[in-house]
């Protein structure tokens, strides 16, 4: 009897393994997840251009489950009216992104309006579906400029696009941020809008810089409708060079602060009430110890 009860708990363990085996497996089916493929273009300072490609999926009822699209061939094309011009093919990474940089000489078809259309396509397989994502920007050219006008520090930005002939034609109500690069972040200085293809400011004191009293200063224009991501950066040495003074091998410095004093001095006693415990504890011991062995003798 005890044996055939034994059967049915295992048979009823299994089945709820397998069922709850089923469960996970569909859980985390393709089906269950939503791709999410975009396009997106970055010119550098070098007047290089980015595309990149982003491939992710994410679970459409838990929105934190992402699952990069590892290792999918990724097509770039300029589009135009004659067809799709093949600008290059690159693998997602473990980030599923796809990054191709075209050099800054290229030349692109650009329709009536001026605009660059880029097109970033996934074929498909037998398990995922062909995925495409299409971006149309003017190519921008972003001048950045450092100069000293009448003793005073100045950033001067120029930017415009070339139409058909090569005419300059001066950028408008372009958003524009300005920057000083940092380690970990950079730390922005100025907001403003280019106007007439200029936007220029006075560059603030004391920014400091490294030892040698050398920043960099990027000027960015991000996320725009009709150019994209592009940025421009310059050094120049208007940081300021603040030394510190160290007074070395010595334990006690002007520069410290009180409480650090007190916290030292606390610890240094501590430490040394610690030991002069411990001796006194091992002298009673060892006195102790001659007085027990006496009274055993006798």
């Amino acid at each position: 009897m005890r044996t055939k009860i034994t059967q049915h708990i295992a048979i009823i363990i299994a089945m709820g393994f397998l069922f709850n085996f089923q469960s996970y497996a569909q859980e985390n089916d393709a089906e269950n997840y939503r791709i999410r493929f975009g396009l997106s273009t970055k010119k550098q300072p070098d007047n290089s251009r980015v595309l990149e490609a982003s491939f992710i999926g994410t679970h459409k009822k838990d929105r934190k489950d992402r699952v990069p699209v590892y290792n999918a061939d990724i097509n770039f094309y300029n589009v135009t009216e004659d067809g799709d011009l093949l600008l290059g093919t690159v693998k997602t990474d473990q980030e599923g992104t796809a990054q191709l940089t075209m050099p800054g000489n290229q030349k692109y078809i650009t329709n009536e309006e001026g605009y660059i259309n880029f097109k970033a396509v996934f074929d498909g397989t037998d398990d995922l579906d062909g995925e495409e994502s299409e971006l149309a920007v003017k190519d921008i050219l972003m001048e950045l400029n450092l100069e000293v006008i009448d003793s005073v520090k100045t950033v001067i930005i120029n930017a415009f696009t070339l139409d058909s002939i090569n005419t300059k034609i001066p950028v408008e109500d372009a958003a524009i941020k300005v920057a000083i690069g940092g380690y970990l972040s950079n730390m922005p200085i100025q907001e403003g809008t280019i106007e007439g293809g200029e936007f220029q400011f006075k560059f603030p004191e004391n920014i400091s810089g490294d030892k040698n009293g050398n920043i960099v200063v990027i000027a960015s224009i991000l996320d725009s409708d009709e150019f994209g991501n592009v940025v421009q950066k310059k050094n120049i040495n208007w940081g300021v060079n603040k030394k510190i003074e160290i007074e070395s091998h010595k334990l006690w410095s002007s520069a410290a602060p009180i409480w650090m004093y007190i916290v030292l001095s606390i610890l240094l006693i501590g430490v040394w009430a610690n030991y002069v415990y411990s001796i006194i504890n091992l002298m009673n011991i060892r006195k102790e110890g001659k007085e027990l062995d006496l009274k055993i003798k006798k």
